[in-house]
């Protein structure tokens, strides 16, 4: 029995370690929603882009681009941030499904480093736009 357990806990440790190196973010590029819905309720966000990499630009002041696991989708958030200054502080979401399994944060967030953005943040949603965001009453796009 002691022995299943220690390897249980190595094989969760590699799985772990496996996504991990999976993710193209840090914990530190998460942004906490409630903290972007303070910075649009206090019209903070001048210099702050946020852009939609899911199905639909719910969050105030967002830009849709459309879901990223779409290769055309991708080339549009390429164009789109083509001229923009790599220090930039941009933020992008999904919240189509369980932040683990979003299929459109990891291309997106991945070319956001590929071109150099230096201020990149992902809206850290754990369980999706709705729960994370709407029930919340966070400002929106209406």
């Amino acid at each position: 029995m002691k022995y299943l357990f220690i390897i249980a806990c190595f094989v969760c440790s590699i799985f772990s370690q496996a996504q991990q190196k999976q993710d193209p973010w840090k914990d530190s590029q998460l942004m906490d929603p409630a903290l972007l819905a303070s910075r649009i309720v206090k019209h903070s966000t001048k210099d702050l882009m946020i852009i939609s990499v899911g199905p639909e630009a719910i969050i105030k002041g967002s830009v849709d681009i459309g879901p990223t696991h779409e290769p055309e989708n991708l080339e549009k958030l390429r164009t789109y941030l083509k001229d923009i200054p790599k220090n930039r502080e941009i933020v992008i979401y999904c919240g189509c499904c369980p932040f683990v399994k979003c299929p459109n944060i990891r291309p997106a967030f991945a070319l956001l480093m590929e071109m150099g953005f230096k201020n990149a943040k992902l809206l850290n949603l754990p369980k999706n736009i709705k729960t994370d965001w709407l029930d919340k009453d966070y400002p929106t796009n209406d």
